[in-house]
């Protein structure tokens, strides 16, 4: 259950608005936070008055589910196929959820062996598009196995596209990774996802704040990826077009206060536009899990430094660069034309060209001097940046 020996009132109580209340209501968790458990539920029960902020349509419609709602059954129904319900304040809880506020779960069905609270706390969610092209897919597989294999978990969906893709490279690796359901923990959904549902479960955790048996709907989608944003440190968004569920995860994040990244993708592509979008705004570009270590991770866990590739002749002394420099490209030159070149004397000019003879980049016709054709490949490339 929730690692209390007998559920107690308040236990019972949560598992029994799991059932009644929507998730991310905030209006039920307003009544909770003023009233209690004990009395939220006595009143949906019993009460035909509506608490404050419903209509009586809308009361109508919770009492008609709590009629229905049987929590003994929903925890026995759990503890056989392995679930369990934690409450806020539970050891396992992550007290990171408290941030939501009113849209805190009222509780969290979780499958799987591991500690939640602990896992949390060293998170990083990475989410995008279901219909995710080659590129999407690949980015995400990568980001996630390098995440774990520098220790962090993963944390998403489930879904199709960027997700499952996430959720593999994950596993990929021997890591750790977090599915969040918008659905019962106990029907994996999408059903083309069952194997991997089920292999998250053995491996990871599964977790959704809906009771066992119950179905997912859009909206259900929506309000779920808040606790995904509240979950990890921070989002990574692989490609998303303008209208995405993903980015409902990541403007949640940044109203969190958690760190929002985007991996970008080509400027044409319908599917990275709404990367583009985030990037455009307080999200910070990352290409690779060094990158968003370096900003989720603690002091010092600083991505490599990005240099391109070292040519010979950046291995030169500073005064025989230049003197390189100085040749002209396709003729020869005389030593005192170098050396002005070169902003040196022409003794120490002609030194540094018997140097660079000797590696190979000049050659000497009489009284000139002349690039080489290997160094003319090479001073090119330095000329042009490569």
């Amino acid at each position: 259950m929730s690692g209390r020996e007998e559920p107690d009132d308040e236990l019972l109580g949560r598992v029994f608005l799991s059932r009644v209340v929507e998730p991310g209501d905030e209006v039920a968790g307003r009544w909770v936070r003023e009233y209690g458990v004990g009395e939220v539920v006595r009143r949906l029960r019993e009460g035909a008055e509506p608490l404050p902020g419903v209509s009586y349509k809308r009361w109508d419609g919770l009492r008609a589910r709590a009629v229905r709602a049987e929590p003994g059954r929903d925890l026995a129904v759990a503890l056989e196929t392995g679930v369990r319900f934690l409450c806020p304040g539970d050891v396992e809880w992550p007290g990171q959820l408290d941030d939501l506020g009113d849209a805190r779960p009222v509780g969290l069905w979780v499958r799987g062996r591991a500690s939640l609270r602990m896992w949390a706390l060293r998170s990083v969610a990475v989410v995008g598009a279901r219909a995710c092209t080659e590129y999407g897919a690949h980015m995400a597989a990568t980001l996630a196995g390098g995440l774990a294999e520098r220790g962090w978990v993963v944390v998403s969906g489930g879904a199709y596209g960027v997700d499952g893709a996430a959720h593999r490279g994950a596993l990929g690796t021997g890591g750790a990774t977090v599915a969040v359901l918008a659905c019962g923990v106990d029907r994996p959904y999408p059903r083309g996802h069952t194997q991997l549902i089920n292999r998250i479960a053995e491996q990871g955790l599964v977790i959704g704040e809906l009771p066992p048996g119950d179905h997912p709907t859009p909206s259900r989608f929506i309000v779920r990826n808040r606790v995904i944003a509240a979950l990890t440190r921070g989002t990574v968004v692989v490609e998303a077009a303008l209208r995405s569920g993903s980015l409902v995860t990541a403007r949640a994040a940044q109203r969190l206060g958690r760190h929002t990244m985007g991996v970008p993708g080509p400027a044409t592509s319908g599917l990275s536009a709404g990367v583009h979008e985030l990037l455009r705004g307080d999200a910070v570009l990352v290409t690779d899990a060094a990158e968003v270590v370096e900003l989720v991770g603690d002091m010092g866990e600083l991505a490599p430094e990005r240099r391109g590739p070292v040519l010979p002749r950046d291995l030169l002394e500073p005064g025989a660069r230049r003197v390189l420099a100085a040749l002209p490209g396709r003729r020869e030159a005389r030593a005192e034309e170098v050396a002005r070149g070169a902003q040196t004397t022409e003794d120490d000019a002609i030194a540094r060209l018997y140097e660079l003879r000797s590696l190979g980049y000049v050659e000497r016709h009489g009284d000139g001097w002349k690039l080489t054709r290997q160094a003319m490949i090479s001073v090119r490339a330095g000329r042009s940046g490569c």
